[in-house]
């Protein structure tokens, strides 16, 4: 164990074991980072109700036996009683010099595997097959791909699901109007991401043309059927759009793959068992036409119970009945542990209904963690929805297109080949736009702004991406192998020692990450690693010729394990890392 807010907060339970008794073991010793010292404790503030003494009287005990444990592993550092009665806690130069050397020499860099690993299912992107995507899709992909490569990272088995809107009636008029404009111009559009004019087009014939809209609905029921020329027709149509979606998840970097894809249809023969099971088990119940399940603390603003709707009063089936048939497939046949789903934050209401509704069916048992993973929307700088001037949807491909075209001009100054240009390009574009996003909280709205997020300076894709560059130069000038830099670590500047003290939060910011599903964590904590990097590189020369060999040796390992630290958290973003910037 190397992260020090873990250190301390096990030492001073031990403290607080040995001074107050065992009962007291487990309290949260509150301990935060201080402008003061290392961190600082404030539990003795909490507990001295609860003891009945004087917080500086409770503080003093703690810090005694911090201190001056007989026979036990001496304190890391120095402990002061401050104030009211707040523990300041300071590591010593050694103690974080060695657990620097440490992580340096763990090829996990300070990442521990998961002691008790899970199947971990993560439901994300999920495109509408009868649309293209948009900016819309872009925080769904970005933050569930994180989160699948972080529980990767962890050991945990992950399971995604690219759950695609490929199913239901507006199908039949989808497949309509492919037999009508042939199927090779139909491939053409779908394939180059035009699912919006496809879809209106398609649209517009099946209101204003009846006898397109009866073969429209007809051809619902030889879908729903799955009659064998409509299937064959259905998955020209399916084929060519997810041709599409490739074309946007490669751009972007993202993991998923075609092995991936669990969209409606592939539930579609799981409905009507849904429905006669809650029903003959008198979870759900025939209300107004419809069967519903009626999840208690759900109420309307007239008063009267909200329904979770199984079934339509027509007999149709909506997102509910396929919700409940995925978390019953993800539990039962998949063995999931674990649940996210990352879903727009409008679904609130729908997911907590789901999860409750799963739970009273005996699907979605105790022991299985479900998650909304909510995610809030890109906003334009006017504030609003994120879109062109004329109102429509900003196409994903073109947004992507426009970050890498950015980023070129950014950086036609630089004496690069043509290749190592454009893929410096692509690597700072895909990195603004995913850090961006994967930086702010994924519940709240961010606008959408290329100059901020092609910045570097600030808290940008960019600055980290030059930050790691700019260690991979030290490197090629002193003609060293940062994978051979062993040290040792030595502390010695202020600089050195924050950005050492810095780097063995590591293991804690993943953990963190996977935990609460909160990318912004590890965000920011690569963030920080970056600043104290650039500090520790305007005080610290690694190079020059009055640095001692001792010293350069230390700087050289401090930056070998700055790099291997931002290199395995922004991948672990999904964020690309170019050798040169």
């Amino acid at each position: 164990m190397t992260d020090p807010q873990l250190v301390l907060t096990e030492r001073v339970q031990q403290a607080l074991a040995a001074a107050f008794g065992t009962e007291y073991a487990d309290a949260d010793p509150l301990i935060r980072p201080s402008q003061f010292a290392d961190y600082q404790a404030n539990v003795a503030m909490s507990l001295s109700k609860r003891l009945r003494r004087a917080p500086r009287e409770v503080a003093q005990e703690i810090a005694d036996h911090l201190t001056g444990s007989a026979g036990d592993e001496p304190f890391p550092g120095t402990v002061e009683v401050s104030g009211p009665g707040f523990l300041n806690l300071t590591l010593s130069d050694d103690w974080i010099a060695a657990q620097a050397s440490e992580i340096l020499a763990d090829p996990r860099h300070g990442v521990a595997p998961s002691a008790s690993p899970q199947i971990v299912v993560i439901d994300y992107s999920a495109p509408n097959a009868a649309k293209e995507m948009h900016v819309g899709h872009l925080r769904t992909t970005i933050v569930g791909d994180a989160l699948a490569r972080v529980h990767e990272h962890l050991g945990n088995k992950v399971i995604r699901q690219n759950h695609l809107g490929d199913w239901g009636t507006p199908f039949g008029m989808l497949i309509e109007h492919l037999l009508d404009i042939g199927e090779e111009t139909a491939v053409a559009q779908l394939e180059a991401g035009e699912g919006n004019a496809y879809y209106q087009a398609a649209r517009a014939k099946f209101d204003g043309d009846p006898e397109f809209n009866k073969r429209a609905r007809t051809r619902v029921v030889t879908l729903q059927s799955e009659e064998p020329e409509t299937m064959r027709l259905w998955h020209i149509f399916m084929d060519a759009t997810v041709r599409y979606f490739n074309k946007v998840y490669t751009q972007l970097g993202v993991t998923l793959t075609d092995d991936d894809i669990a969209g409606e249809s592939m539930y579609n023969s799981m409905l009507a068992q849904v429905c006669d099971d809650l029903q003959e088990r008198g979870i759900a119940v025939v209300s107004e036409g419809a069967l519903c399940v009626f999840p208690p603390g759900y109420i309307s603003r007239e008063g009267q119970p909200l329904p979770f709707m199984i079934r339509k009063s027509d007999g149709g089936y909506g997102y509910a009945t396929t919700d409940m048939a995925t978390i019953r497939y993800r539990v039962q046949d998949l063995k999931a542990d674990r649940l996210l789903y990352v879903i727009g934050v409008t679904q609130a209401m729908h997911m907590s209904m789901l999860f409750d509704s799963a739970r009273i069916a005996g699907w979605l048992p105790d022991h299985v963690r479900a998650e909304h993973v909510q995610i809030g929307s890109v906003l334009g700088s006017d504030g609003k929805m994120f879109k062109t001037r004329s109102g429509e949807s900003i196409k994903l491909l073109d947004l992507l297109d426009e970050a890498e075209t950015r980023a070129a001009a950014a950086i036609q100054d630089r004496e690069y080949g043509e290749a190592e240009r454009t893929e410096i390009a692509h690597a700072v574009g895909m990195g603004a736009v995913k850090y961006a996003d994967l930086s702010v909280s994924h519940d709240s709205e961010y606008v959408f702004d290329f100059d901020r997020m092609l910045a570097l300076t600030g808290n940008t894709g960019p600055y980290l991406q030059y930050a790691q560059a700019r260690i991979r130069s030290i490197f090629r000038r002193g003609g060293v192998d940062p994978s051979e830099t062993t040290g040792p670590i030595v502390l010695g500047h202020p600089a050195e020692r924050a950005l050492a003290l810095q780097l063995l939060g590591f293991g804690a910011a993943v953990e963190e990450m996977a935990e609460g599903s909160m990318p912004h964590k590890l965000a920011a904590y690569l963030f920080d690693t970056a600043s104290a990097f650039t500090t520790f590189f305007e005080n610290c020369p690694v190079l020059k010729d009055d640095v001692d060999p001792a010293t350069r040796a230390s700087r050289l390992a401090l930056c070998a394990l700055t790099l291997d630290v931002l290199k395995t958290g922004l991948d672990l973003l999904g964020v690309p890392v170019p050798e040169r910037m």
